[in-house]
């Protein structure tokens, strides 16, 4: 039987939305990934379910093949590029549309006392960074908060969230000595093309033969019975580096339109800027150099839209001024924050208990421990399968549900948690079914999936307050 008691907290009209205006328009614009390149048909799946007329009963869609990975969600329609070049205000979370968990007025009330607490909040941080030895806990508890603007203090505090820095100062030079030239052998070995390849183990046998360098034929050229199979561009065997030059080509290929479509409304990623071509080179080589060291899961789909905030926030560190650094630096913390979601991202483990469509169980099991009511509504009276909303909302972080520097802040949630960031992840997806809690329950299948696939604005401190409130319910 549902529960008919809601905790007061949660029935405060602070964390439920108004309905939205009668002529408010859903219509998406174009994705930032097109639906063509997925290769999971859950949106047209979903798109036949809505077509269909309420007065039938819509059959439970079948779970998505397990082979897409995520789609980002549509960007608004055409509006001026955002110019964000240095670091993000973090008081842009007050930024959101009238009616989603107050309105915009409401929030000017309390802009001076988050300001205060922001500036309060800065200054313990810096703090404890000037540390000789920093106290981790300490960090994360602030950083738990939201990490205000300050000089690189969110690059800093993110690095060492991920285990990139040590805590104790003093050893920071002698690791990065250690892991930025580690990179760039990465670029030098894993960019190289089979051709140069070819000539290098041309010259090492040279030299082991002679000790002069110059090939037995004194020409610097291998005669045609010494090329191998695995040397030869027509070769498929596996171990030929031809062919998996080719096999690396369509995942390059699949890389570079993802690359061009990451986050086209800021001018940091897109544009004819000479800077942002070159911040989607480093994303572009990042992503190539995972792909051939993890070959297991390589290149997935959506990758791109993880590994952006990340390379934001260290290009913009002004304690950095080597913007190669900071794509060594991206790339390393970027293996880190993956390698606890890597699961989502295997196709062989999609319906294993560690899969992503374990996962949403979880978030699905979750929802139903805190709002049985909620969830009996989305998932039995509305057949409103998680997995059309979720699947997004999990495997690429929340970047595409919220403006980027409110996604900012839901990292800096997410990287503080001492027992990963899934978790955490779990709860505020959780948290952000509840907080439109009122609409879902007076929809039907069609606005509820509108409503979850395109998620309002809403203001992240309340957002993360609840998902805060979920943990101490949990624990309790």
């Amino acid at each position: 039987m549902a529960k008919n008691h809601v905790p007061d907290w949660l029935n405060n009209s602070l964390w439920s939305s108004r309905s939205p205006p009668p002529q408010q328009s859903l219509t998406p614009a174009k994705t930032s990934i097109d639906s063509e390149d997925m290769n999971r048909s859950t949106n047209s799946a979903v798109k036949s379910s809505v077509s269909a007329e309420s007065s039938v009963k819509l059959p439970v869609p079948m779970p998505p093949p397990a082979v897409i990975r995520a789609e980002p969600r549509p960007v608004p329609p055409p509006s001026p590029k955002v110019e964000i070049i240095g670091p993000l205000n973090s008081s842009s979370s007050n930024c959101r549309s009238d009616g989603e968990n107050g309105s915009s007025a409401g929030s000017t009330t309390t802009s001076g006392i988050s300001s205060t607490e922001d500036i309060s909040r800065q200054a313990q941080l810096s703090q404890e960074l000037s540390r000789k030895i920093i106290n981790l806990g300490e960090v994360r508890r602030l950083a738990s908060q939201g990490i205000p603007d300050g000089p690189g203090i969110r690059a800093i505090v993110w690095k060492l969230l991920l285990g990139y820095l040590p805590t104790e100062k003093a050893l920071w030079p002698t690791e990065l000595a250690k892991k930025r030239p580690q990179y760039k052998q990465f670029k030098e070995e894993l960019l190289m093309n089979p051709s140069e390849i070819a000539r290098r183990l041309e010259k090492f046998a040279s030299l082991e033969n002679d000790g002069t360098g110059t090939d037995i034929e004194g020409k610097g050229v291998l005669s045609r019975s010494k090329v191998t199979q695995e040397e030869h561009p027509l070769s498929l065997g596996k171990s030929s580096i031809w062919n998996q030059f080719f096999q690396d080509t369509e995942i390059i290929e699949q890389i570079d339109r993802d690359v061009k479509r990451t986050h086209p409304d800021l001018h940091f990623f897109s544009g004819d800027a000479p800077s942002a071509k070159s911040n989607q080179d480093a994303l572009r080589i990042i992503l190539i150099i995972f792909a051939k060291l993890n070959p297991g899961i390589r290149y997935v789909q959506g990758m791109n839209e993880i590994l952006a905030p990340l390379f934001y926030v260290f290009r913009n560190d002004p304690n950095e001024e080597d913007p190669a650094m900071a794509e060594a630096d991206t790339f390393f913390c970027f293996v880190e924050l993956l390698s606890g979601f890597r699961d989502n991202f295997c196709q062989q483990l999609d319906n294993s208990v560690v899969g992503i469509r374990s996962t949403i169980t979880r978030l699905s099991q979750l929802l139903k421990e805190h709002d049985e009511e909620l969830w009996r509504h989305l998932e039995v009276t509305t057949n409103v399968n998680p997995q059309f909303y979720a699947f997004r909302w999990i495997t690429l972080l929340l970047t595409q549900e919220f403006n980027f520097p409110d996604s900012l802040l839901i990292w800096d949630t997410l990287l503080s948690d001492p027992e990963g960031p899934q978790e955490t992840l779990l709860r505020i997806c959780c948290a952000m079914l509840i907080i439109v809690r009122r609409r879902l329950l007076a929809g039907d299948f069609t606005s509820n999936l509108k409503l979850l696939q395109n998620y309002p604005s809403s203001n992240i401190s309340h957002l993360l307050y609840v998902a805060n409130k979920l943990r101490v319910k949990s624990a309790g």
